[in-house]
């Protein structure tokens, strides 16, 4: 063994010498020697992580149950931060102490016109062995909700997003005072309860219709992947699109003896009770509903007609929690940058789980580990990063983000200074790769991916990504495009995962990365993800979680050794544009949408039935909203563009883009720039009505949750129909546009001093 490893020593050292490659250009912000380098150390790193011990860790962080404040939450951080130490990491486990409340007592009863009680509860499987883990199983719930006692008429909402509500309006259908259920899917599960709640509603279930998460799409585990009857999807109902992380402690970091809110003045836990239920448990609520057929959009899978209510369904909902204080525990591991150690690359994925996590998180996790094994052995060998390198195990993702959350807080001054990059990632599963993030970083991580090789199909997972692209476009310009554009366009990134502090509260360059979309599964957020169901039907033999280290893992070295930073703004420019003219269609789409809603209220095609409890639901006519002025928009992303392509011009001529980076002094300066550039972004003010968001590029919509919203001032004051702030958000974002190009501009001067 001794002789072995030394003479691969000899050989990964000596690999350096190697001639490089004609036809290889140079890699963005490196010359032709760093170039040479460069790639021969990502090819090393690239042949070390081991599907089978990924297999291994998976079984072993899996075993049982690990949600925030269990032991075996706290066991597997211990776990992680020995092996991150073991690898060559400087290794720390950082806490924070946040508010966790968990179910004390939980009711579903179907009152009247029969009775029914729902189970609350999802079955072990004889054939899966972690599935049986009753008394360390966290039951099933919405953390987050609001303790309540309530009986109501039913009244069935589709999936509850504010177009449902519309939609209920028409048919002169009122929730005030009732209990709505909706199905998941259409949003984010907590802005469910939030719109409920404006419209006067006094409880919400959610459940799992089996159209989108059941039978309806595929078989049922354990025959198949999909979730069986009385599977549940837990998960957070905190109303994170106003600020994510620990309830109590927004904008801090939730160390011992901060300043927190009262319980009561919390506004994200949410103002009426909510639970989740599996469709199982959904049928007989649904069956017994009255009123109207719903739409046939609104129709599920389950045997029975869609009604909307309400009643005669009279529903009992009873939510009562521990309101209890937990420990995170964050698991920070670093290698120490050779020449620039304040310029941080930093990679991160989540370790806590609601259940047993095989899927969600861990499968992400044990690529991470590889990864930072991988480095580890490179360091054995004489690699040395130029950057900083931190890698992250967060705890609390799953409540609302907490662990990455409370550290960025925490951390904010430091990172302020000092982070370059944040890299992410969460599941990963049999499939194609997904690419979100910070546009300046698209052209960079583009090139990063035409170098791994998809492990089935044994084509770059680029090539393989374009291909399934251009088969689904959905017009002959999007294929085109497809065929054309030399960088795939990586999407914006909303919410739903720990990049969010970083990008959006901090303005630190991002980038989320993932596998999936033929794992054919759904027990999402169940005991059923565990390590017998990846195993069976998900990537059963662990090589797209190889491919996510050999992805994120070559993505963290090429920017921690880069002599200058590969961003880049065309593409950013780019997308911009496209950003612009997406608002200009909405403004027209929504004036012209109640211009036709008005002219069918006068005809009277939304009269409200006689019925008098429907006569104050009827739509009345709106005003006709004013153009829109988006010249400031069109002049700043007109000016942008030309910085970007002075910067291209300055990269060019510098040398930069022919192997020839700048001296280290022009370096040095130029990354000083870069590195701020995702800041110019942001908003010390943040977006209106919630702060804590300050990016003015991306952010979780405020009623989607997840889902991204661009240029999300604007995009949103249009969609909510507040035309007295539309002129305003447009100035705040035009002039962030400009900022960012005056920083370009900088930086291509600086870069116009260097000699090719």
């Amino acid at each position: 063994m001794g002789r072995s490893r030394a003479v691969v020593s000899i050989l990964m050292v000596s690999v350096v010498l190697l001639p490089l490659n004609a036809q290889e250009l140079p890699l963005a912000g490196y010359s032709n020697d760093s170039s040479r380098a460069e790639r021969q150390w990502e090819d090393k790193f690239r042949a070390i992580p081991s599907a089978d011990r990924m297999r291994d860790a998976m079984q072993l962080l899996s075993a049982y149950p690990h949600n925030v404040g269990t032991a075996y939450d706290k066991q597997n951080a211990e776990w992680i931060a020995a092996r991150l130490t073991e690898y060559g990491f400087q290794t720390q486990i950082e806490t924070f102490d946040v508010l966790y409340p968990t179910p004390k007592e939980r009711a579903v009863e179907l009152v009247a016109p029969t009775i029914f009680q729902a189970k609350l509860q999802e079955p072990g499987i004889p054939e899966d062995p972690t599935s049986n883990q009753e008394s360390e199983q966290l039951p099933t719930y919405n953390v987050y909700s609001i303790d309540g006692d309530v009986t109501a008429p039913l009244v069935y909402v589709n999936y509850g997003v504010p177009d449902d509500y519309e939609e209920l309006a028409r048919h002169g259908v009122s929730v005030q005072g009732a209990m709505v259920i909706a199905r998941y899917g259409g949003s984010w599960r907590g802005i469910k309860p939030k719109v409920a709640a404006e419209h006067g509603a006094i409880g919400c279930i959610i459940y799992s219709d089996p159209r989108g998460d059941g039978y309806f799409a595929g078989e049922t585990y354990p025959r198949g992947a999909w979730r069986p009857k009385d599977g549940v999807q837990r998960g957070s109902v905190a109303d994170m699109p106003l600020y994510a992380g620990d309830p109590l402690t927004p904008g801090v970091g939730a160390k011992p003896g901060v300043k927190r809110l009262a319980i009561a003045d919390a506004p994200t836990i949410t103002k009426i009770p909510v639970l989740p239920i599996s469709y199982s448990d959904a049928e007989p609520l649904l069956a017994a509903i009255g009123g109207e057929v719903a739409p046939e959009a609104w129709r599920g899978a389950l045997g029975l007609t869609y009604h909307l209510g309400p009643g005669p369904a009279k529903v009992h909902l009873k939510v009562k929690s521990n309101w209890d204080q937990k420990t995170i525990y964050d698991v920070i591991g670093k290698i120490p940058g050779a020449q620039f150690p304040d310029e941080w690359i930093i990679r991160g994925n989540h370790h806590d789980a609601w259940v047993n996590g095989a899927q969600d998180p861990l499968s992400g996790q044990v690529a991470l580990l590889e990864e930072a094994r991988a480095m580890g052995e490179l360091l054995k060998t004489g690699w040395r990063p130029k950057r900083t390198i931190v890698y992250a195990a967060w705890d609390g993702e799953e409540p609302g983000l907490l662990g990455s959350t409370e550290w960025v807080e925490e951390h904010a001054p430091e990172l302020d200074q000092k982070a370059v990059v944040y890299i992410n990632s969460d599941v990963v599963a049999r499939g194609f790769l997904s690419m979100g993030g910070s546009h300046t970083l698209e052209k960079f991580i583009n090139d990063v991916v035409r170098g791994i090789d998809d492990p089935e199909k044994h084509i770059s997972i680029w090539k393989r990504e374009q291909l399934a692209a251009i088969a689904q476009a959905s017009s002959p310009q999007e294929r085109a495009e497809l065929r054309e554009r030399t960088d795939h366009r990586i999407e914006a990134l909303g919410s739903g995962s720990d990049f969010s502090p970083f990008l959006q509260h901090l303005g630190i360059a991002a980038l989320d990365l993932g596998f999936g979309g033929e794992e054919n599964g759904g027990v999402y957020h169940s005991i059923y993800d565990d390590f017998y169901w990846f195993t069976h039907f998900s990537d059963t033999n662990f090589v797209y979680c190889r491919a996510m280290s050999q992805t994120a893992g070559s993505a963290v070295m090429r920017l921690a050794d880069a002599d200058l930073l590969p961003f880049e703004f065309g593409d950013f420019a780019d997308t911009i544009q496209t950003y612009v003219r997406e608002l200009k269609a909405l403004a027209t789409s929504e004036r012209d949408d109640i211009i036709e809603r008005n002219r069918e209220i006068e005809e009277g095609a939304f009269n409200a039935a006689a019925d008098p409890t429907k006569k104050n639901v009827a739509p009345k006519a709106e005003a006709v909203p004013p153009y829109l002025n988006f010249a400031p928009l069109d002049n700043s992303a007109a000016i942008l563009q030309h910085s970007a392509e002075r910067y291209a011009q300055a990269w060019d001529k510098s040398g930069a883009a022919h192997g020839a980076t700048p001296s280290p002094e022009v370096s040095a300066e130029v990354n000083g720039l870069l590195r701020q550039s995702e800041r110019r972004l942001i908003s010390s003010a943040g977006l209106p009505g919630r702060p804590w968001y300050k990016h003015q590029i991306y952010a979780p919509g405020f009623y989607t949750g997840y889902s991204v919203k661009t240029l999300p001032a604007v995009r949103e004051a249009i969609e909510q129909k507040k035309w007295t702030e539309v002129d305003a958000d447009i100035a705040t974002v035009s002039k962030i546009l400009e900022d960012e190009a005056a920083l370009i501009d900088s930086a291509a001067a600086k870069l116009a001093t260097a000699k090719p």
